[in-house]
C-alpha cells in the first residue's frame, strides 16, 4: 500500500502541474497525438498522474524525494520525463537517516553545495528504461549527470557500482521504472568535493606564544621570530615531532595549529580511512591503522600541527604476503607502516615528473634513516629495488591539499645492509698460527748444533 506524500512534495508538485497547465493553456492534443509525441521523443509539456515522477513523490522512498525537492530538480526532471523514459535507482529511507555519515549529509544540504547535491541525485537517474528482469550482464549506462554507471551481477545478485538492488521493478511507469537499491550511490566528483571542502587559504595559523627568552651574552630580550604565513609548514621538522620508540606518542612540539585546530588533522585522516574503505582493496590498510597501532591517531595530531604527509598504502592481495612473523615482533606494524609515509604531499603527477626529470628519486620516509627509492617504469613510478619493488596501482585515491594517498600493489622494505668480515682479526690468526711453527724449527736447528759440543743437556728446551 503506498503511502501519502509529505505536504511540502504535495504544494510543490500540484505548483508546477499549474504551472505546465497555464503555458499550455488553449493548447489541445489528441491521445493519439500525444502518445506519438512522446514516441518520437518531442517534448509536450504535460507531466499525467500516471507519471513516474509522480509516482516517487507518492512512494515510500521520501527521504529521496525531499532531496529531489529541496535540490531544486523538479522541472529538470520534468524535461527529462517528457523527452524519454527514465530509470531511477532510489535508495531506501534507512539508508539516508542512519547509514549516511551526518557530516556528509550536512555538507549536502549546504547552500553552496548545491551542485554537488544536484549532480550526486542526477547519478542515480538514467535516461532511459532499464528492465532488470531480462537484464543481468554487466553494462555501462549515462545518467543525467553525464557520469556513467556500472550494472552487473555477482554471487546472484543485481549490482548498480557497488550497490546491491533490494527491489527489483519496485514502481513501473509508462514513462519510466524505479528500481530500490541498499545505500546511497556517490560519484566520484562528489566525493573529491567533500574532501576539498576546506579552504586552505583560509586557514590562518597562529604562532604559540611563551614567556619571553633572554640571551645570555647580551642579557637583551630575543629577538622573535618573524611571524608565519598563513598554511605555512611547521618550523620544526617532522621527525622532532615524533616521539622516539615503537608506537608514536603525542608529539610534544607546538606547531602553527596547537590547540587553535586550524589544521583538523582527525577529521582529515577519518576522511581518508573511509575514502579507503569506499574505494575497495584497502581493508587491510586500514585495519593497521585503526586497530592494531594508533597511527591514525597521531597522524592526526601531526597534519593538525600543519605538517603534510603522503601514504603508499599496499592493497589487501600485498597485505595478504605478510607471514606472522613479520607482524608478531613488537614494533614492527609500525615500523612497516613507517617506511610507507612520506613526510611531503606528493601526488601521481608530481611523482611521475620527477622520475621522468631526474631517473631516480629517494623519497624521505618516517622510518629514520631508512628513504624509499622511486623510479620510472612501464609508465608508471616503481617503488623500491629490483628484488622488492612495488608498482603505484591506483593513483590519488585521496588528496585533499594535506595527505596524499597512493595505491600500491606490493608491500616495501628498506634494504637490510650486509656485514662485512673482518679481514684484520684473520689476518691477526693466520700469523699468530705462523709463529710456534717457525720457533719450533729454530730450536731443533739450534739443539743439534749444541749436542754435537755436548752441550744440550744444559737446556731443558732440548731435552
Amino acid at each position: 500500500m503506498a503511502m501519502a506524500p509529505s505536504p511540502p512534495c504535495i504544494h510543490i508538485f500540484f505548483a508546477s502541474i499549474l504551472l505546465l497547465s497555464n503555458f499550455n493553456q488553449g493548447f489541445s492534443s489528441s491521445p493519439s497525438t500525444l502518445q506519438e509525441n512522446h514516441s518520437n521523443g518531442s517534448y509536450s509539456g504535460q507531466i499525467n498522474s500516471n507519471s513516474v515522477l509522480v509516482a516517487l513523490l507518492d512512494s515510500h522512498y521520501t527521504e529521496l524525494a525531499e532531496l529531489v525537492e529541496k535540490a531544486l530538480l523538479l522541472q529538470t526532471l520534468e524535461d527529462a520525463v517528457g523527452k524519454h523514459n527514465i530509470t531511477i535507482f532510489a535508495p531506501r529511507n534507512e539508508a539516508l537517516e542512519r547509514d549516511l555519515d551526518p557530516e556528509f549529509k550536512r555538507f549536502l544540504l549546504e547552500p553552496g553545495n548545491l551542485k554537488s547535491l544536484q549532480t550526486l541525485l542526477l547519478y542515480h537517474i538514467v535516461p532511459n528504461r532499464i528492465n532488470l528482469s531480462h537484464n543481468s550482464s554487466l553494462h555501462h549506462h549515462s545518467t543525467l549527470c553525464r557520469d556513467r554507471i556500472k550494472l552487473g551481477s555477482q554471487s546472484g545478485e543485481k549490482l548498480i557500482d557497488s550497490a546491491k538492488i533490494i527491489q527489483v521493478n519496485a514502481v513501473e511507469r509508462p514513462d519510466g521504472v524505479i528500481h530500490g537499491i541498499e545505500r546511497l550511490l556517490i560519484p566520484r566528483s562528489v566525493q573529491q568535493d567533500f574532501n576539498n571542502r576546506r579552504s586552505l587559504q583560509s586557514i590562518s595559523a597562529v604562532k604559540p606564544e611563551g614567556a619571553p627568552e633572554v640571551d645570555p651574552r647580551t642579557h637583551r630580550l630575543k629577538k622573535s621570530a618573524p611571524p608565519a604565513k598563513p598554511g605555512s609548514a611547521p618550523v620544526l621538522p617532522i621527525y622532532d615531532a615524533m616521539a622516539p620508540g615503537p608506537s608514536l606518542a603525542p608529539a610534544p612540539a607546538p606547531g602553527p595549529g596547537g590547540p587553535h585546530h586550524h589544521f583538523n588533522g582527525e577529521r582529515q585522516v577519518k576522511d581518508f580511512i573511509e575514502t579507503l574503505l569506499l574505494y575497495g582493496g584497502y581493508n587491510e590498510m586500514a585495519d593497521i591503522l585503526v586497530n592494531l597501532t594508533s597511527l591514525a591517531t597521531e597522524m592526526g595530531r601531526l597534519v593538525s600541527e600543519g605538517y603534510v604527509l603522503t601514504v603508499l598504502a599496499p592493497n589487501d592481495e600485498a597485505m595478504a604476503k605478510l607471514t606472522t612473523d613479520q607482524l608478531s615482533e613488537p614494533g614492527a606494524p609500525e615500523q612497516i607502516i613507517y617506511y610507507h609515509v612520506i613526510p611531503e604531499y606528493q601526488t601521481e603527477e608530481s611523482m611521475y615528473n620527477a622520475v621522468r626529470r631526474f631517473g631516480k628519486i629517494s623519497y624521505d620516509t618516517l622510518r629514520l634513516p631508512h628513504k624509499v627509492l622511486a623510479q620510472e617504469a612501464d609508465g608508471s613510478v616503481k617503488f623500491g629495488h629490483a628484488e622488492n619493488s612495488a608498482y603505484l596501482f591506483d593513483p590519488d585515491i585521496y588528496t585533499d591539499g594535506r595527505i596524499s594517498v597512493q595505491g600500491i600493489d606490493g608491500v616495501l622494505f628498506p634494504l637490510e645492509e650486509k656485514e662485512k668480515s673482518d679481514t684484520k682479526t684473520e689476518m691477526k690468526s693466520v700469523k699468530v698460527a705462523a709463529k710456534p711453527q717457525r720457533r719450533g724449527k729454530l730450536l731443533e736447528v739450534a739443539c743439534r748444533m749444541l749436542g754435537t759440543f755436548g752441550q744440550d743437556s744444559h737446556f731443558t728446551t732440548c731435552q
